[in-house]
This record gives structure tokens, sequence and C-alpha cells, in this order.
């Protein structure tokens, strides 16, 4: 299935088919489609046909938003386990339902537009890929995909087949990105060179030993499907739904949880790319009092890694960026009074350092603040970059309504293009922290873009791209 095809597909959309059909019936009186069906009435030529792999959890409220936008019909749900799928099942009960995401696109991609990823990271790639090579739009929940070779793969696959992509980190489409952007735009705290970023992440355990294998695998899970790209393994209790994160090979950790949303703002309001360094620390385990642990397969309990970006047109020098996770934060500005509240205190922030001054954020670019607090409401700009209805929720109606009017029409929040290379960077960051297990020690890591591998320690570069298991093999 994931095999490319000669020739890109062609993809055009429902409006230029409309169009032609139309002209081929010029003869007969157009009448206005609310005249047939009503105020307010959309013609299902014009809803987005959306199949939803992943139908629990974040990907349940991804296609409910996804229906709240009024121009998408969920028309079919896939999940390996019926468990997790059940209240979409039951919320969109004429949605054809499939356990296989491969046989749901082998059957039904004649009838589909977009297809929504919602599955746990390592299976991300493989499931939006097959998707694009069937010429259609995707919408895949962060981290865009597992491996750094993959966000390569996906942003270059987006331009190739020429399909509508978003990812999920809402945040994208909030105000606050964009308010800030046009603080810094407008000089107002000077040249940034120094960013934190933040979270109270990972919920879930990390730094601990593999679990003990159960020998009865829930009837509503297929374990197989679950397991798609990763190793082949048995059975362990709990990691479904949602303890998977903390697992290298099926998560990226709390760095890629929440490092699209936190490091979002950053990118795009300083123009970020690739980064050019990585050095990371991380939190030590213990089984006991006395003796540490060491277990490479798990995440570590909490890091504290430094990223080096390089120059770009909105900097004047080198940005220096640092990611903070497991109850880690910076020391609070001393622009803010004792008693008034830093947002990021309680879990999520993101803060800049400029030459002239501060500016922060909490989760999803919510609250941006220039410091000291005065200033936010005394600093008036010019506004600068169009906002989007309904900010995080209409994250997902930009995406059905892109997918809707075709590949270059509209500018997504979140693009492939956008979202790629933020992925790669994060994903770069992960590479340290796992450096660090296996060199027994910190470094900083030198990253060639254009080779898509670390320079100086050729270790880690085994996780750039990873094998996948026979029956789920991504060909590019």
């Amino acid at each position: 299935m994931t095999e490319e095809p000669k020739d890109a597909p062609k993809n055009p959309t429902r409006r230029d088919f409309i169009k032609n059909t139309s002209l081929a019936a010029a003869g007969f009186m157009i009448v206005p489609r609310f005249v047939l069906g009503g105020k307010g009435f959309i013609a299902p030529s014009d809803m987005l046909q959306v199949a939803g792999v992943g139908a629990g959890g974040k990907g349940q409220s991804d296609i409910a938003n996804f229906a709240k936008s009024g121009k998408a019909n969920i028309a079919y749900l896939c999940d390996v386990d019926d468990r997790q799928a059940a209240t979409s099942v039951k919320n969109f009960p004429k949605a054809k339902y499939y356990k296989d995401w491969r046989e749901l696109l082998d059957k039904e991609h004649k009838h589909i537009d977009g297809v929504s990823v919602s599955t746990p990271d390592h299976n991300h790639a493989i499931i939006a890929y097959s998707a694009m090579q069937l010429g259609k739009g995707v919408y895949v929940q962060k981290p865009m995909t597992h491996d750094i070779w993959e966000a390569r793969l996906l942003t270059e696959a987006a331009k190739k087949y020429k399909v509508v992509t978003q990812m999920g980190n809402q945040g994208s489409s909030n105000d606050g990105t964009r308010q800030m952007a046009e603080w810094y735009d407008a000089g107002i705290i000077g040249d940034v060179h120094t960013v934190y970023c933040w979270t109270n992440r990972p919920v879930w355990p990390q730094g601990i030993a593999w679990p003990s294998p159960q020998p009865n695998i829930p009837k509503e899970l297929d374990w197989n499907l679950w397991l798609g790209t990763a190793p082949k393994k048995d059975y362990v209790d709990k990691l479904v739904p949602f303890n998977w994160r903390g697992w290298w090979d099926y998560g990226t950790g709390a760095l890629g949880d929440m490092g699209c949303h936190l490091v979002e703002a950053p990118f795009r309001v300083l123009g970020l790319q690739y980064v050019k360094d990585v050095q990371a620390s991380v939190g030590t385990v213990f089984v006991d009092e006395f003796k540490q642990g060491h277990f490479p397969e798990s995440c570590p309990p909490s890091s504290h890694i430094t990223m080096t970006f390089p120059k770009t047109g909105k900097t004047q020098g080198d940005v220096t960026l640092h990611w903070m996770d497991g109850g880690i934060q910076p020391e609070r500005p001393e622009e803010l009074g004792p008693n008034e509240h830093f947002p990021g205190e309680q879990g999520n922030g993101t803060l800049f350092i400029g030459t002239k001054g501060k500016m922060y954020a909490s989760t999803y670019s919510d609250g941006a603040t220039l410091l000291p607090l005065a200033r936010t409401k005394e600093v008036t700009v010019p506004k600068k970059y169009d906002r989007v209805p309904h900010g995080a929720e209409g994250h997902y109606a930009q995406w059905v309504e892109g997918c809707i009017a075709g590949y270059g029409k509209m500018e997504m929040s979140s693009s492939f293009e956008k979202a790629g290379p933020l992925t790669e960077a994060l994903l770069m960051a992960n590479l340290a922290v796992r450096g660090h297990d296996l060199r027994g020690g910190q470094i900083k890591y030198e990253w060639d873009n254009n080779a898509m591998k670390v320079s100086n320690f050729d270790a880690v570069n085994e996780y750039v791209k990873r094998n996948y298991r026979e029956g789920f093999v991504l060909k590019a």
C-alpha cells in the first residue's frame, strides 16, 4: 500500500469539479443551493468526507471538532481498540467502522477526501504518508512524526502530492503567537537572543523498567495493529491508551508531547528553522536509595535541553532555546512584582528575552504578556497578521476549509511546511537525550541538516530513522 506511484495523483478540488460539470450544463437555469436545500444548506459536494484514524482520546475530540465546523462529514472511523472508539461510534452512527487503517484506505480511498491521524506517535508517518500518496489531505496530531527522517519525508510529500496538511498543535491558530510576532516585529523587546520553554510533563510514568508481560490481551484491542511499525513485544498492561508516551518505541516523551505547543511560538515569532546544535542533561533514576537505575527503553523523568538556532532574517545572531520538563522551570523574571502571577508557574510557559525587554505566554500561546505587566496595556502596535476565527477551535475548521478550497488556496497555521522543521528540531533534541544515556554524560551534539545526522557522535544516528516491522514498512 505504501509503495509510491510513478506519478503523483492529480487532486482537483471539488470546486473545480463542480465548475467543470456546471459549465457543461450552462443551458439550464442555475438555482441557488439554499433554494433547493433551505437556508444554511451545504451541498454534499461541498462537505469534506473525513476518515478518522484513532477515534478515542484526542482523536475523539479531533473528530468532533471537524464535525463542528459544519463542513465535514465523519464518513469513516478507525481504531485498533473498540473500547476507545465507543463514544465516536455512538456520536457518528452512520460512519463505517474499521480496525485496520490499511483496509480502510484500500477499500474506501475513492470516497475519502481527508484523513485525521490521532494514533500513538510511532504510527503517525506511515498512515499519513499512505493517505498523502492517495491525494488525501491529512491532519496529524503532534508531534507530526516519531523520527526525523519521517518528518522530512512528510514535509516533502505535501508539496509533491499537493495536499493540504495541518499538525494538531492548535495553539498555532491562537491570537497569542500573532500578538507576540507583532510586538517583536515592532521592536518592542529588541532582539531576542534567549528563549525558555517549560512544562510540567511527564504526567505519565517515565524512567522505569519495562513492565512484566500480561497473558490476557483485552478482546477489544488488536495488539498487533496497535504495535504497528514498532518491534514485536508481548502485551503489557496500562500501556494503552496513554502511558505509551514514556517509551521510546512508541512515544517521544515530554518534548514530543508539549514541545509542538510551546516551541511553536519562538519558531513563528523569530523565524527559526533547523537546529544547529543541542546538549542535554537528564534527571537521575533510582531503583532504591543507594542504586541508580538504567532504563534505556524509557524516557527520563526530567530534562534540561539547550538548543542553538542559527541567525535568521528576524534575529541579529544565534538564538539559544532552553527546554525544561519534569518540573524544572526558569528563574522567575525580575520584572514581576513579588505577588504578580507568572502564568507558566503552574505548568507550561514560553519566555522570550530580548535586548530591550521580555514577553511570555502560557500553553498554546495563551495569555501573551509583555514585562513588566503594565506594558501590555500601554503598548499599541498595528495589527499585522490575520487572526484565525475562534483561535484554537478554528484550527480544525481551517484545515477542513483548506481541503475544500484546494492545495495552495489557503494558508494553514501549521502546514507541514511549518510543522516539519519544528518537529525535526524537537526530535533532534531528543537525540541528545538518548545520547546522554548512550554516552553516559553530556556533550554538544552538532547537527548536519543537509545530511540529516549528528556529525560528532554517530551512535545516536540510528534513531534518525528506525527499522519498521514487517507488514508496516514505510516505503518512500
